[in-house]
């Protein structure tokens, strides 16, 4: 996409057929956006196409993925010139290593969502309407809201940081070619989100969906989005709303591991499908880059392996290290004799998958049960309720036999946020936490011993650092002058 002004007025959709049920319709073909839904099957092969293009390459298929955890500094690579590597040492300039298919592929997206929206919002004031319509409706402003919180994450500086600057062109109507988007405020992305995920509400199932939106992954968006904001009350009342509910549960520790090699488990809120023959990116999988060298594929180079600074907070008992392996360079003896290739999205260090033909087509969890205990317990904590904060840490933490419980007197926003990196290794998460919490993020940009050199970043960076959202794509703003550059780019 060269500029955010090819979101067209027409509808293009592709589904794809799934044995596996998560998008089991036709093909559908583009149509007019006034006319391409007129039935409860048009808006399912809609949000069906929608579902499916979040899991590009350029999206949560790997590139959105990479930079919550390239950058966070719990994995350190064991050399430039890799897939990511650009991400790792923060080596993206207007005009090269832009990523900018994370900015389009988030507006063809919204393109999907808005053509949703409008026709299924006609539909209703014409007096067609039935609760599977509504959840679908539900689904689309929910997608339509993450969307636009995963951008501006992307672009725009933290909220709470600075909620003025520049952050995206928030797009809520398919608009013609022509158009000249401009940026809008960090501030009138986050207020569009929150209308857009309060408007869902209602319409959404209460109920587990497998591959879909339902109300608890809409309350857990509305929660992370409470948070970036400050507003750590009604984060919590959202985190309560999907913990208390009883749909979902989380994994005792002696059942962790396995998880990885299932789909749709108990503490998955919301996961998006892949399959063999729909999504599979193969050797471009985002499990390959954390796996040792050629190990079950030649595009596996060794990319990323976990970092010192993460070993320091593992105990050796930890249930977690069983989704971790050794390195290509040590084999069995390890730095440190500890495993440092992370196999989350390979199902396990026997490339088990999760249940499918490949080890590649592995699921997308976007949001887990565990994620959520652990952002309630900072939202209780931050709001005086430690005990209930060092309640819900306690169910986490469990998964170290070693640690003693938390309780209302010793528990700290530190001890959460060591549990989140414990938990949430390899998952997209870390950097984006570490800029809301307005954290230093250090890098072992040496370990392997090689003299490793940095030229766009130090050793440590905090969320003051220019390069920490991303540039606008020069091509973008040559093609829509209303796109202003970030600074310092």
């Amino acid at each position: 996409m060269k500029k955010i002004a090819i979101i067209l007025s027409f509808c293009c959709v592709l589904a794809f057929v799934s044995c596996e049920g998560f998008l089991d319709v036709s093909p559908s073909n583009q149509a007019d956006s006034s006319t391409c839904i007129t039935s409860e099957s048009d808006a399912q092969v809609m949000i069906n196409g929608l579902m499916r293009k979040m899991t590009s390459s350029s999206y949560y298929g790997q590139n959105f993925m990479l930079f919550g955890d390239a950058r966070g500094g719990d994995f350190t690579i064991y050399t430039a010139g890799y897939t990511g590597s650009n991400m790792y040492y923060f080596a993206h300039t207007q005009t090269s290593n832009t990523y900018s298919g994370l900015w389009s592929q988030g507006y063809n997206c919204l393109l999907q969502a808005n053509n949703l929206i409008k026709n299924l919002e006609a539909m209703k004031a014409e007096g067609t309407t039935s609760s599977t319509l509504d959840n679908i409706l539900g689904q689309a402003y929910t997608a339509r809201a993450l969307i636009h919180f995963d951008l501006v994450r992307l672009y725009g500086q933290p909220y709470n940081m600075n909620k003025s600057a520049a952050g995206i062109a928030v797009v809520t109507e398919p608009v013609d070619a022509g158009a000249q988007l401009k940026r809008g405020t960090v501030e009138e992305a986050y207020t569009q989100i929150v209308a857009d995920l309060n408007t869902a509400a209602p319409l959404l199932a209460k109920k587990k969906v497998l591959g879909y939106i339902n109300y608890y992954a809409n309350q857990a968006i509305l929660g992370k989005v409470y948070m970036y904001m400050d507003n750590y009350a009604s984060a919590a009342t959202c985190f309560a709303n999907v913990i208390d509910s009883g749909v979902y549960s989380l994994y005792k520790p002696g059942d962790w591991v396995a998880s990885w090699t299932k789909q749709n488990g108990s503490e998955s809120i919301f996961e998006l499908g892949i399959y063999p023959s729909e999504g599979d990116l193969g050797g471009s999988a985002y499990g390959i880059l954390f796996r040792r060298k050629n190990h079950g594929n030649s595009s596996a180079y060794g990319c990323f392996s976990a970092s010192e600074y993460w070993h320091q907070i593992m105990d050796n008992d930890d249930v977690r290290w069983g989704v971790m392996d050794y390195d290509h360079m040590y084999g069995e003896e390890t730095r440190s004799n500890w495993p440092v290739c992370c196999y989350k999205y390979s199902g396990s260090p026997s490339l088990a998958g999760d249940g499918k033909s490949t080890s590649t087509a592995v699921n997308v969890k976007v949001i887990r049960l565990s994620e959520i205990y652990l952002l309630a317990a900072e939202a209780y904590f931050q709001t005086n309720n430690k005990g209930k904060a060092a309640e819900l840490l306690n169910e986490i933490a469990k998964r170290n036999p070693n640690q003693p419980a938390w309780t209302s007197a010793n528990v700290s926003l530190d001890a959460i946020f060591d549990e989140y990196r414990r938990e949430l290794l390899g998952e997209g998460k870390l950097f984006f936490e570490e800029m809301r919490q307005n954290r230093t993020v250090y890098f072992e940009d040496d370990a392997w011993g090689f003299g490793t050199t940095t030229t766009y970043r130090e050793t440590h960076i905090d969320r003051t650092f220019f390069r920490a959202i991303l540039p606008i794509s020069q091509d973008e703003i040559n093609a829509n002058p209303e796109i202003q550059q970030n600074p310092g780019y």
